[in-house]
């Protein structure tokens, strides 16, 4: 992987490169990087991965190589304004809307937050002690954290941020000061979010750089598609107006109160998931209504002067207009190239959205992923039945010439053939796993068909021989929460083991559980299917109920699935199938962590199996593991585990 990544460099051709848990891939690529004359940038999904990058291995490599370049290298972190401390917000904080404060009428100040005994107010309190001695404002600096509520009392997004040349406090400014600290780094580390808006913002956020490697690559178009969406809610109109309340006239502030009373009549009307056809009539008009609203209200707002008593507050206004104002007009343009639904909370909070995202990335990753910089994209999963092709169009890279790949096990060379596009080619490095002898996959392939939502009986009954013969360790990996809740409430019923259920307690104590204690289960959905690494005898057993293809009612798969139809092609293989091949690969993936760990994976879904086409592909882009569909002799290698 290293030869591959410097041959890419030096012909200034972009790589994609599948390399398995356990491979050392971030070694592999931060080494070539580190000797790269010229800035080099490093996004990633999770900050887990980030935290690692920047706590361990970029210190102990940038200390290797300098006996080779004659200095030490040097590295920085880059995440967006809102992850910093703002010191503005903090001398504003009083002025804040009540949906964001401790009461609901009346703003409490700075000093009267102190005086509150309420968690929120000791956060707060908590908070301005540690404004006085931080260096660096982040976030994720401050151990014990706080929630999400308050943070925001302390923190400026980037859309309401006036700048450092108009801001009181920006010389002061946390987070300009991690943004000169990466513009004089040898390398940036920062997330994909950040650099889906440094694209979109047509890259004035990440400093220029001459080499993008992205790790968990899989993830960037989901983090661009995120980046390009945007909503419409009653209490963002509703904020809005109280932040633009001083600043506009009373009518301008009862029309947008119009326009949100509008939108919670059209969204009260419409049922929840993708709209067709065009904005149903009432929220054509109320949308119609936020546009001429929020108008009126930027209009009366003007530009923000240098001699403005108070242009941070105005800056605020002006951008919660300006946003809600943008989203309007993209909705009644009803663009091809859109897709709008109503989004609509199945967990008590009330919340409603009509939200519009891009039906494709592919070809703003195409423009923007690729000008004037050679880009490096690596994951353990980058390989869908075998081929980078899907992943390399999801990507917005040309189609691949069909040159097979080099296939795991084989040796690794810079010399070695790999499937290639115009600009591009691939490389799968393999696993340093023996995946055949670790680990079993057991497709339950006498199980009827599932049908219906939940977990169907005989998979229930099959659930329950698997883990009592384990005796637990196991991952139970659900494709919605009342499976989930029925495999636990199944589970206790029938047996003495300690079952976890996600959602009962915070994900990372019951992860700490799970490995802790050796006879219990942790049952979950897909936030489990990536997060979570046991290495060890912890987890001997992931169980899959069924194959997670996106539901029928997710907007944008449907969306996508039905432009597919709709040129003469197959939604369902091109699109579905896709998203379930990686969620599969990654959930799968749970299991062998580390090169002395065995187990069994089990999938109750006999399509993994019996499907034509679809099942043989799903198969290709997982693990070589063993394969069978015999209980037997899955039964038999748990019984062997249990050393029962």
């Amino acid at each position: 992987m290293v030869a591959a990544i410097d041959k890419a460099i030096r012909e200034r051709e972009h790589l994609l490169v599948q390399a398995g848990t356990g491979t050392g891939k971030s070694l592999a690529y931060l080494t070539p990087s580190l000797l790269v004359d010229g800035p080099v940038v490093v996004s990633t999904a999770t900050l887990a991965l980030q935290n690692q990058l920047v706590e361990h291995d970029l210190p102990r490599l940038a200390a290797a190589v300098e006996p080779v370049l004659g200095r030490k290298p040097t590295f920085a972190v880059l995440k967006g304004r809102h992850h910093y401390l703002c010191m503005a917000k903090m001398e504003h904080a009083d002025e804040e809307e009540p949906t964001d404060t401790l009461f609901d009428d009346a703003p409490p100040k700075a000093t009267q937050w102190l005086g509150e005994a309420g968690r929120l107010g000791k956060q707060i309190q908590r908070l301005q002690a540690w404004a006085e001695k931080t260096k660096t404002g982040d976030r994720d600096e401050l151990d014990p954290g706080v929630d999400d509520t308050a943070w925001r009392q302390v923190s400026m997004p980037a859309r309401d941020c006036v700048g450092a040349q108009r801001c009181p406090y920006g010389p002061e400014c946390f987070a300009e000061a991690s943004r000169a600290r990466a513009r004089e780094a040898d390398l940036v580390v920062t997330n994909h979010s950040l650099l889906a808006v440094d694209m979109l913002a047509e890259r004035h956020i990440v400093p220029p750089h001459k080499l993008l490697v992205i790790d968990e690559a899989h993830e960037l178009a989901d983090r661009v598609s995120s980046a390009s969406q945007a909503e419409l809610t009653p209490d963002a109109i509703e904020r809005s107006s109280r932040r633009a309340r001083t600043l506009i006239p009373p009518a301008a502030a009862e029309s947008l109160a119009e326009a949100a009373d509008a939108l919670t009549v059209g969204l009260a009307e419409t049922p929840a998931g993708r709209i067709t056809g065009g904005l149903p009539e009432l929220l054509q008009q109320a949308v119609t209504l936020t546009e001429s609203a929020t108008r009126a209200g930027l209009t009366a707002i003007g530009d923000i002067k240098s001699d403005d008593p108070d242009p941070v507050r105005k800056q605020q206004a002006k951008a919660a207009l300006d946003d809600l104002n943008d989203t309007a007009q993209r909705l009644l343009e009803e663009s091809a190239f859109d897709v709008a639904w109503v989004e609509k909370s199945d967990t008590g909070s009330g919340r409603r959205a009509l939200v519009v995202a891009p039906l494709s990335v592919a070809g703003t990753l195409a423009q923007g992923l690729y000008t004037d910089r050679t880009v490096v994209a690596t994951s353990a999963t980058l390989t869908l039945g075998g081929r980078f092709d899907t992943v390399a169009r999801s990507l917005g890279l040309p189609a691949a010439s069909p040159v097979p790949t080099a296939r795991p096990g084989e040796p690794i060379s810079a010399e070695t053939p790999a499937v290639s596009g115009d600009g591009w080619t691939s490389l799968d490095v393999g696993s340093p796993f023996d995946y055949p002898k670790q680990g079993i996959l057991y497709v339950a392939a006498h199980l009827p068909r599932p049908q219906m939502s939940g977990l169907p009986a005989a998979a229930g009954e099959e659930l329950v021989k698997l883990v009592e013969t384990l005796g637990g360790r196991t991952l139970g990996l659900f494709s919605s929460r009342r499976a989930a809740t029925q495999a636990a409430e199944l589970l206790r019923a029938r047996t003495d083991l300690p079952i976890l259920l996600q959602g009962e307690e915070s994900l990372p104590v019951l992860v700490r559980r799970f490995k802790e204690d050796k006879a219990s289960c942790l049952f979950g959905v897909m936030s489990l299917w990536q997060g979570v690494d046991v290495p060890g005898d912890s987890c001997q057993l992931v169980v899959i109920d069924r194959l997670p293809f996106p539901r029928p009612d997710e907007p944008l798969a449907a969306a996508r699935a039905a432009a597919v139809d709709a040129n003469g092609g197959s939604g369902f293989a091109s699109v579905s199938v896709p998203i379930a091949a990686v969620r599969l690969a990654q959930g799968v993936g749970r299991l062998i962590r580390s090169t002395g760990d065995k187990g069994v994976v089990a999938v109750l879904d006999s399509r993994l199996e019996t499907a034509r086409g679809y099942g043989a592909f799903l198969r290709k882009s997982l693990p070589p593991f063993w394969y069978t569909t015999r209980p037997d002799v899955a039964l038999g290698a748990l019984q062997r585990l249990s050393g029962k």
